[in-house]
């Protein structure tokens, strides 16, 4: 069939239909190799993959669109599972339905293997290599537990974010492989069901009877998929040890919110991108922000701002490598900047992030428009040099000791923080109105100006130590001259009256320490005045010219901050009180998006949200420090 401009028309089947509904931005499972993300709808649909990584485009899109892409494997005309899980300590998803006649249980994964490249050196790796590496395979294994169900496996995949349609044609002997390209990008789809094509849909239905089993693997690389439902079965529960072995790693403090932060780490660990180190801000480009709304960002990036609390959490929970491997991204791109140093990168390092429009895209829930790229790579802000430093402090402290490499760019991005902090900028919001002085830019600064001190006394360069720190003085100086409202709290900008939940930081970041009067009378008002049913804005849009009209959730990291604040100004039976009903809003498989609608618990924006896990880090293992009367561990 043809529509009428010429193209061909895609099948609409279970799974994918024009006008189905979307599902909560919650519901969604997140899947990870460390270099490709999925997530999987709880109709067990794939409804977003990028390949062949997390910033490619799309080649199931259906999140966005529901002509997009998608591939489904379950029970035929059965939408809503009876469970979904994650196995315990893993990124393995488990779907269990129930129809009527029997029980069927679907795992899904990325798998995991060991490293590849032992003959010839890998195109992408700049991190040393571990013992592990991707698969680039998609598998999903089906077993019948009880009774009898018939199964369906539908595989639309449409390349280039919903742009060009598979065309599909059979591989080997027989009907158990199938072959599609499109944008310079081939898949393989392996099974030991027979696979028939339907346009551009690849499908196959069996019946399953009580024990049996069959295996769907989707492939894109030079590395083999499964041959076999045994083989399928050897590599899955080797992924499923990498991931068991890999949190084992980990330092978990005996505690009822343990699994929080057992999840989070493996969340933070899924959206790293393995061969740079870089962390993700998040697996998913334009959920909105507001349903309906406009604020659709594409979050596949890394923020040099995340760099510090990356690292603060990384180390806290004792995964050093993979904080070293973050940390040794960031030098990479601010050695290879020689000059201005970016907000944000490709996760593989690269400048160019060019915004544009996906207009043939209909949108989450109808929310326009879809962004790919984000223009705020060109932006100013002022945080991005503070956030290095405080980078290069926290590695630097852990070693106590700080090489040339490290000392050159330590010596350009003071300078070039101290060149430029008097200047209005976009904020850590990324605000698209007029500059403005922001109050926590004005901190970011002195926070480079303050640990480029400390790490060049560390160095022994006093005049430098001597310098650096007059001007950390003078910047400390003018934020309590121009930031204070009359009551002494800190203000979003330099003549502002609003608040700003980016004031939570100065204690955080040690700007006052936390029994100064200010703090405490910032944090209280931030709780009281810039807060929906106690969980935190980041700001009222009607005070503050960000470009948009729209409201937004209330900031997930931002409720998490403040629960740190409390714990730092002695306030734990409130901070314990909070952390509480901020992990009761978590989704059903423990992750969280950017924002929460106060009213409803509805998660909003994308999915999942690294600085939102991040932050859960920082807060849990505040008030369980705290509850032990345990020294705190803050980012200063």
């Amino acid at each position: 069939m043809m529509d009428h401009g010429g193209e061909a028309v895609r099948p609409k089947v279970a799974g994918g239909r024009a006008g189905d509904p979307f599902a909560p931005i919650a519901d969604f499972g997140f899947l990870s190799d460390c270099e490709t993300t999925a997530l999987v709808a709880p109709s067990g649909n794939i409804e977003w993959m990028c390949l062949p990584k997390m910033d490619s485009p799309s080649v199931f899109g259906s999140i966005l669109d529901r002509d997009a892409g998608y591939f489904r494997v379950g029970p035929a005309g059965v939408e809503v599972p009876a469970a979904q899980r994650y196995v315990p300590g893993t990124m393995v998803m488990e779907t269990t339905w129930w129809v009527h006649g029997g029980w069927l249980v679907v795992t899904d994964a990325l798998l995991m293997g060991p490293w590849h490249h032992e003959t010839e050196r890998s195109h992408t790796h700049r991190r040393a290599p571990t013992d592990y590496d991707a698969d680039h395979v998609l598998l999903r294994m089906v077993e019948c537990v009880n009774g009898q169900v018939q199964v369906r496996l539908d595989c639309m995949p449409v390349f280039d974010y919903g742009r060009t349609p598979a065309r599909w044609e059979h591989a080997g002997a027989g009907y158990h492989e199938a072959v599609a390209r499109g944008d310079g990008l081939g898949l393989r789809l392996t099974t030991d069901m027979n696979v028939g094509f339907e346009g551009s849909l690849a499908t196959a239905r069996t019946l399953l009877k009580q024990g049996e089993s069959r295996f769907v693997a989707l492939s894109w690389s030079e590395h083999a998929a499964p041959s076999s439902w045994q083989d399928a079965r050897e590599r899955l529960t080797w992924t499923v040890h990498h991931w068991q072995h890999w949190l084992d790693r980990g330092r978990f403090p005996d505690h009822p919110w343990r699994s929080h932060l057992q999840r989070s780490a493996l969340t933070l660990k899924g959206l790293t991108f393995g061969p740079s180190g870089a962390v993700a801000a998040a697996a998913t480009t334009s959920l909105p922000e507001s349903p309906g709304g406009d604020r659709n960002w594409d979050y596949r990036y890394t923020w040099i701002r995340d760099s510090t609390m990356a690292l603060w959490a990384f180390y806290t929970l004792g995964y050093d490598w993979e904080a070293n491997d973050f940390f040794y991204f960031i030098t990479d791109v601010a050695e290879a900047a020689e000059g201005r140093l970016q907000i944000m990168y490709g996760l593989d390092g690269r400048e160019e992030l060019p915004e544009s429009t996906l207009d043939h895209l209909t949108g989450y829930d109808d929310a326009r428009p879809v962004r790919i790229g984000n223009e705020a790579y060109k932006q100013a802000q002022h945080d991005v040099w503070g956030a290095i430093i405080g980078s290069i402090y926290l590695f630097v402290r852990k070693r106590d000791r700080l090489d040339d490499r490290l000392w050159k760019i330590i010596i350009k991005q003071v300078e070039d923080a101290l060149a430029n902090w008097r200047a209005p900028d976009r904020g850590m919001w990324e605000v698209r109105g007029e500059p403005r002085h922001f109050t926590s830019s004005k901190v970011f600064c002195w926070v480079a100006a303050e640990r480029g001190a400390r790490l060049a006394r560390i160095r022994g360069d006093r005049d430098r130590a001597r310098r650096w720190q007059a001007a950390a003085d003078e910047i400390h100086a003018d934020v309590l001259a121009h930031a204070l409202d009359e009551r002494g709290v800190f203000t979003a900008h330099y003549g502002a009256s609003a608040l700003d939940a980016s004031a939570l930081l100065i204690p955080l970041l040690g700007f006052l320490p936390a029994d100064d009067k200010r703090v405490r009378e910032t944090v209280l008002a931030i709780a009281d005045e810039l807060s929906e049913d106690d969980l935190v804005l980041r700001y009222r849009a009607a005070e503050t010219d960000d470009g948009f009209d729209s409201d937004e959730g209330t900031f997930t990291i931002c409720s998490f901050w403040l629960v740190s604040a409390l714990v730092m100004i002695g306030e734990l039976d409130r901070a314990r009180a909070l952390c509480e009903k901020l992990l009761s809003y978590a989704s059903p498989l423990q992750l969280y998006a950017e924002e929460i609608d106060p009213h409803t618990g509805r998660h909003l924006g994308n999915f999942p949200q690294a600085f939102t896990h991040l932050a859960l880090i920082n807060a849990v293992m505040q008030v369980i420090r705290a509850e032990n009367d345990e020294p705190q561990s803050p980012l200063a």
